[in-house]
């Protein structure tokens, strides 16, 4: 075996292999599982192994090189207030539904987010992104008001106000990685 794991035990029925970001590769498992399963699964799990090490140590690079000053972030908060209610109330209109509340956040791991209660909050780090992708994501949580997941119906809503979405979500990924 090629590479060292941290080894999870729990009441799950599955394995599961993840690397973390530290570089870990962290594999977990069903608590009488046998080793001997757990080893062969991680052996024919190398080359996924591999890959997923390389771009996770490339997306920490790329984050470390695009690290904010904390006057770029203030900045950046500063630009998303002034622009994203704005985006909001003008999609609010064309879609016919309204949220409870808006925030500016500091999120790092998602560029914005709908309650139970309707607030929507998005994160100031959206302003490092095209025009395109920003409305895509009001677009996006505006349409959870209506529904609350990820299912057909919620795209089809997505699609009907936005119907170039997708090169628009694939512009943060493309972008963000």
């Amino acid at each position: 075996m090629k590479h060292k794991y941290k080894l999870i035990r729990s009441n799950r029925k599955s394995l599961a292999l993840e690397i973390s970001r530290d570089l870990e590769v962290i594999v977990r498992a069903p608590k009488r599982l046998s080793s001997h399963v757990i080893n062969r699964f991680v052996s024919d799990k190398e080359e996924w192994i591999e890959k997923n090490l390389e771009l996770v140590a490339n997306q920490r690079s790329k984050e470390a090189t695009f690290a904010l000053t904390d006057e770029q972030k203030a900045e950046l908060k500063e630009k998303a207030k002034q622009v994203i209610p704005a985006k909001v109330e003008h999609y609010s209109d064309i879609m016919g539904l309204s949220p409870t509340g808006v925030k500016i956040t500091s999120a790092e791991k998602r560029f914005g987010s709908c309650s139970s209660k309707n607030s929507l909050c998005f994160s100031y780090r959206l302003m490092l992104y095209p025009d395109e992708a920003i409305d895509y994501v009001v677009v996006h949580e505006l349409a959870h008001i209506k529904h609350h997941n990820h299912s057909k119906a919620f795209y089809e809503l997505v699609l009907k106000y936005m119907p170039d979405y997708k090169p628009r979500a694939a512009m943060l990924k493309h972008l963000g990685s």
